[in-house]
């Protein structure tokens, strides 16, 4: 007889089977039985019971089998150990050795990190076998956070509460310099604003911290990744259901049943779903915002903002340059100090339901404002209407995931030739929560003083205009014709 020990590593769970050493097989792609074998016969057992990817070798008194599942078997000359998965579910269950799980420190991140664990202890004592059965997944989770501006609050003892949770590592990354500059600044040059309002705070950040639940973006990075997407398997239906099971695995949250709003904050926005706002019929509650001050609570002076912009992009605020994240923080604090970039807004979501959230996006306010009072000096009206329409498209691709789509790729290409031009600066007022044009000047204006002029010029005649007008309503002129019968 043999022994064989099985070491998940993140615990140290050891289980028992007999078995004769003569029926255990290792393979170069799973660890099975002989089918000869009493054991196989009597679980009904198959030659994928346990998946994954094992490397033989001889060391010392014993036989290491390095599996990919994160299991290491170890034989001895006692008896044999084995372990197997039990469940019977389809997809990836008990299929995975390590998962990593794109983590925030939310309610929902947080209940997904034991969730994902989870295993189930059984016993088939009439035939001598102790076994684990994964309930879910069973396997190493390694949480991956993306600091994309959501602030220090945030970020603080995050490590302890992944681990707290259960998983094994947490590994945290500053993209805040390149979310700006690679994301949020070609949604701001395109103009792509998703029905009428929306300023896809939180679909701009998909691609950068490429999270688990949007799979557009795995398949497109790279199309063999496996996707676990544990809110269309679990039976977790609500908040309130994510947070009974949190208390239950002693997961610490950040919302309680009282206050239960799902937030998600970056360096561009902040927003707010659930609890009253689920009623489009409630209004927002002051204490709700966390980036802007109340427009009445804000300033009863104005405050003049500068912001230079080089082929359609900013470059400096107030005459000075700053890198784009840094340019996007310190315009944060200037927009939020005077209320700017509230939006409380009733959206189309992608799978057809309609869902109710409120925004703040103080500094990208003040920046699609400067960047489109700029284009309407440097942008001719045939431009200006074709990059309208296909800014439509593009908040379209954007807001479902599409990050990575050659048609959008494709229309980026085409708003950074045509805004080459937009050069310039433009000076903006704000005050008590509203953004107005105080001047705008461009090296490459379109705007020409001595043509738009009312005083009669050599460049334009007002003269000119009447035979214009005449061959302009031509089409008209012959419809009324025709239903007169002239």
């Amino acid at each position: 007889m043999a022994q064989l020990k099985a070491i998940s590593p993140c615990s140290s769970l050891n289980l028992s089977v007999h078995v004769p050493k003569s029926d255990l097989m290792l393979c170069n792609d799973n660890v099975s039985f002989s089918k000869k074998s009493a054991l196989f016969q009597e679980l009904g057992a198959r030659n994928s019971e346990l998946q994954g990817d094992a490397v033989v070798s001889n060391k010392g008194n014993g036989l290491r089998v390095h599996c990919n599942k994160g299991i290491q078997a170890v034989l001895s000359h006692d008896k044999a150990t084995e372990v197997f998965d039990a469940t019977k579910t389809k997809g990836l269950r008990g299929k995975l050795n390590k998962v990593v799980l794109a983590y925030s420190g939310g309610l929902d991140t947080s209940v997904i990190v034991p969730w994902l664990r989870a295993v189930k202890f059984s016993q088939l004592n009439q035939i001598g076998v102790n076994y684990v059965a994964r309930e879910n997944y069973g396997c190493e989770v390694v949480c991956f956070t993306a600091d994309v501006g959501q602030g220090v609050g945030e970020l603080e003892g995050l490590e302890q509460k992944a681990k707290a949770s259960g998983a094994c590592q947490l590994v945290v990354k500053d993209l805040q310099e390149e979310f700006v500059r690679d994301f949020i600044f070609p949604c701001l040059r395109a103009g792509a604003i998703y029905e009428r309002k929306y300023l896809l705070g939180t679909s701009m950040a998909r691609p950068v911290i490429a999270k688990v639940r949007f799979e557009l973006t795995f398949f497109a990075l790279n199309p063999e990744l496996n996707v676990v997407a544990p809110w269309r398997e679990w039976d977790i239906t609500g908040r309130e259901d994510a947070i009974e099971y949190a208390k239950k695995h002693n997961v610490p949250v950040p919302v309680t049943k009282k206050s239960i709003y799902s937030r998600d904050r970056n360096l561009w926005h902040l927003s707010h779903e659930g609890d009253i706002l689920e009623d489009p019929a409630n209004e927002p509650k002051e204490d709700m915002y966390m980036m802007s001050t109340s427009p009445e609570a804000a300033p009863d002076k104005p405050e003049y903002v500068e912001i230079g912009i080089v082929s359609g992009l900013p470059v400096s605020v107030n005459g000075v340059k700053l890198s784009p994240a840094s340019l996007l923080s310190k315009l944060n604090e200037i927009g939020g100090k005077h209320g700017i970039g509230r939006i409380d807004m009733v959206e189309n979501r992608l799978v057809g339901m309609k869902s109710r959230g409120v925004y703040e996006t103080p500094g990208g306010t003040i920046l699609f404002t400067a960047v489109r009072e700029l284009e309407s000096l440097t942008l001719d009206r045939e431009t200006m209407q074709v990059k309208d329409s296909l800014a439509l498209k593009y908040a379209e691709l954007v807001y479902a995931g599409r990050w990575f789509d050659p048609l959008r790729e494709s229309m980026d290409a085409f708003m950074e030739k045509i805004t080459e031009k937009t050069n310039g600066s433009v000076r903006l007022k704000l005050y008590k929560g509203s953004v107005s044009v105080a001047s705008r000047t461009s090296p490459n204006s379109l705007y020409r003083e001595d043509i738009s002029s009312f005083e009669s010029g050599q460049i334009y005649d007002q003269a000119d205009a009447a035979g214009f007008i005449r061959l302009y309503g031509l089409p008209m002129r012959v419809r009324a014709m025709l239903e007169k019968g002239i």
